[in-house]
């Protein structure tokens, strides 16, 4: 068989933007994207099989099909479909937020929680993002801080820039900022937990929800724990979770897909085939654990997430 290219679920929250519209040709009725689910088996927006054998199914329901082999080894160890792909348009700042662990998912949420990468895509210059504190505070001043709305003075600010990198375990407390476009690689987890909004109203009129006392239950009150900006390697991460590689195509190369995992190839920029399967950028495609070895050629930047 050939990969499987995918066609995203697409959410239009209000801070999204036309990006992926407009630059990356995906294609929509509504105003503006915000994100795109690219590879995606969550209740919340699942990917769609774009051609092939499973045209018009639903990723879940071909990997279904396939047989739970097609996740490997790896993949089988987790209870569920282990990893969402997204690609993110910021056209206005997310709200000041934060993830929860498996262990206090699982007890208040019945999902598994949530950490997840970030790869700088595109951004307008001057742009910056939330990445945990500047310094390591109270549980106390932490919650005076929400409530007088002084929280983002002690935010660590990060000026980003096109290639960047950032690791986000659970309970690290960030926001992407204004003309960011980014590759999120995440937990099979749609649980957030909204600590500050700017006073930002949703469609209904009313302020959107905000989430602080889970928050604060969860929040590591300290500066970030891992490095971020310019990766030194194109192993961008690797966690128990998920792993990241980018690959800079020119040309022609080859990429061994064998038992432990499955592969997902997001492409970032330019276009490349996967053995004939073309992936414009912002194009997604599922690749079966067994593969063996694939082609891939043209000349672009692909992520390749695997478990």
């Amino acid at each position: 068989m050939k990969p499987i290219k995918l066609k995203p679920a697409l959410k239009d929250y209000l801070w999204g933007g036309t990006r992926l519209k407009n630059e990356f040709g995906i294609e929509s009725d509504l105003d503006k994207i915000a994100e795109a689910w690219s590879l995606s088996c969550h209740p919340d927006g699942p990917s769609v099989c774009d051609g092939g054998d499973f045209d018009g199914k639903t990723l879940a329901e071909a990997i279904e099909e396939l047989g739970d082999d097609c996740l490997g080894t790896k993949g089988g160890d987790f209870p569920f479909f282990p990893i969402l792909i997204k690609l993110i348009d910021a056209h206005s700042p997310l709200s000041i937020q934060v993830h929860p662990s498996d262990e206090y998912a699982l007890e208040h949420e019945n999902q598994f929680g949530k950490t997840e990468m970030w790869y700088i895509v595109d951004c307008d210059e001057g742009a910056s993002l939330y990445y945990g504190f500047t310094h390591e505070i109270s549980a106390e001043e932490f919650a005076e801080r929400i409530k007088n709305d002084t929280i983002c003075d002690v935010l660590n600010r990060v000026p980003v820039k096109k290639g960047d990198c950032f690791f986000i375990d659970s309970g690290t407390i960030h926001a992407i900022g204004a003309g960011i476009l980014i590759a999120e690689i995440q937990q099979n987890s749609n649980c957030t937990y909204r600590v500050y909004d700017y006073g930002r109203v949703g469609a209904d009129g009313k302020p959107r929800d905000l989430h602080i006392e889970k928050a604060l239950k969860v929040t590591k009150t300290c500066p970030p724990e891992y490095p971020f900006g310019k990766p030194e390697s194109d192993n961008l991460a690797s966690c128990k979770y998920f792993t990241v590689t980018r690959h800079n195509v020119e040309g022609e190369k080859k990429v061994h897909i064998g038992s432990e995992s499955f592969a997902a190839f997001l492409c970032t920029e330019g276009e490349a085939a996967l053995d004939g399967v073309v992936l414009k950028a912002g194009e997604c495609a599922f690749v079966p654990a067994y593969y063996g070895e694939l082609n891939i050629s043209g000349n672009g930047e692909i992520l390749e997430s695997r478990v």
